[in-house]
């Protein structure tokens, strides 16, 4: 029977042949955190592509094996050869695959665990404020409840105080390695759930948990100019870390109320004002009331029904930032439903007078026109 010839190393791995290490290193790792068995479960497939770049890299991170390889090819690595196995020798497994498993099942490459100290949760506070205290800003008091460490045993989880134990499963590792054929894997120990570590007398209160929900209320300052949706964050407001951890950050997620008269749109505030014909064709100047008080709005003669007139730094702070964005004022003219007769006179001879030419217009100017009166 013919032998199946071999996929060279460097093409399987997919480096050229003049590779460094850590190139070496970083396209094994790919491969192995893509085909691996734990990843892909019943793919043969991907379990040869796994075990072909798992030998690739044992031979080519061998200087010696790699120098053997490059001058001999695949015969350097048969038992006739001299070489062995691919992971003969003073190669280490664990050297070869620690590192890469243990970023893949959230470890340290079989290393002992770092500290059992864990960072406190992040808490959000969703808090409802008027719109004028979006623009000007305010300071409020709000309530709620996080984690706060556990005054009964003083955040050590126990009863005696002195807090939990090294793990007898995983020695306080928090993984516990298997050898799978010439690979080994590293999983999170099942006793202690990864943390490497045991509580044998929890205390009542907390139940081991370290940290028990309490109330608590804070001021809250609300800066000028903040949107819907605006977060404002309090470091170390969150809740408490356990055993000694610090404490998350605290949110507040504000939703602005509605204004009655104004649209925002950023720094600026839109609004509709309707107007008479008299007005819009001589000329006026109308109130409308404003965030500080009434604003007078100067109506140019001969104004069209859509026109919009600016008042400059009359809208929203901007925030963090001088200054402040502008009211725009949409005048709407309105025509009156019913007239007297008195009235009716005098607009029949006012028409008179007037000599408007009646020409079609395009259907977008007819679109924009619904749009302004919708």
């Amino acid at each position: 029977m013919t032998p199946v010839s071999k996929a060279d190393y460097y093409e399987i791995l997919g480096v050229s042949r003049e590779a460094s290490e850590a190139e070496l290193k970083t396209a094994y790792r790919k491969l192995a955190m893509k085909h691996h068995p734990d990843r892909n479960p019943g793919d043969k497939q991907a379990e040869e592509r796994f075990k072909e770049a798992s030998e690739a890299y044992g031979v080519l991170s061998d200087a010696e094996k790699r120098a053997a390889y490059d001058r001999y090819g695949h015969a350097s690595t048969s038992a006739g050869f001299g070489g062995g196995s691919p992971f003969g020798g003073a190669v280490d497994i664990g050297d070869i695959f620690g590192d890469i498993f243990g970023e893949m099942f959230g470890g340290s490459g079989g290393q002992r665990r770092g500290s059992r100290v864990q960072r406190g949760d992040d808490l959000r506070v969703d808090l409802t404020i008027e719109f004028e205290d979006a623009v000007f800003g305010k300071e409020t008091e709000v309530k709620a409840r996080r984690r706060e460490n556990c005054a009964a045993c003083r955040g050590t989880g126990t009863v005696s105080g002195r807090g939990p134990t090294a793990c007898a499963q995983c020695q306080g590792h928090g993984q516990i390695r298997y050898q799978q054929g010439f690979f080994s894997v590293a999983r999170a120990c099942g006793s202690c759930g990864g943390s490497g570590v045991v509580i044998t007398d929890p205390c009542s209160t907390c139940r081991g948990e370290t940290r028990v929900q309490r109330e608590f209320q804070m001021q809250v300052r609300v800066p000028a100019g903040v949107e819907d949706g605006t977060r404002i964050r309090y470091a170390g407001e969150g809740n408490a870390g356990r055993f000694g951890g610090p404490r998350g950050d605290l949110y507040i997620v504000l939703t602005v109320k509605p204004h009655d008269f104004f649209e925002r749109d950023g720094n600026d505030l839109h609004c509709v004002v309707p107007i008479s014909f008299p007005q819009a064709a001589l000329g006026a100047e109308i109130e409308i009331p404003g965030l500080e008080g009434p604003l007078t709005v100067r109506i140019p003669e001969g104004s069209q029904s859509g026109r919009e007139i600016r008042l400059r730094n009359e809208g929203v702070p901007h925030l963090n930032e001088h200054g402040r964005g502008d009211i725009i004022v949409q005048v709407l003219v309105q025509t009156p439903k019913k007239l007297s007769r008195v009235q009716r006179e005098l607009v029949r001879q006012l028409g008179e007078t007037m000599d408007v030419e009646n020409k079609p217009t395009s259907r977008n100017m007819i679109s924009r026109m619904k749009d302004l009166f919708s």
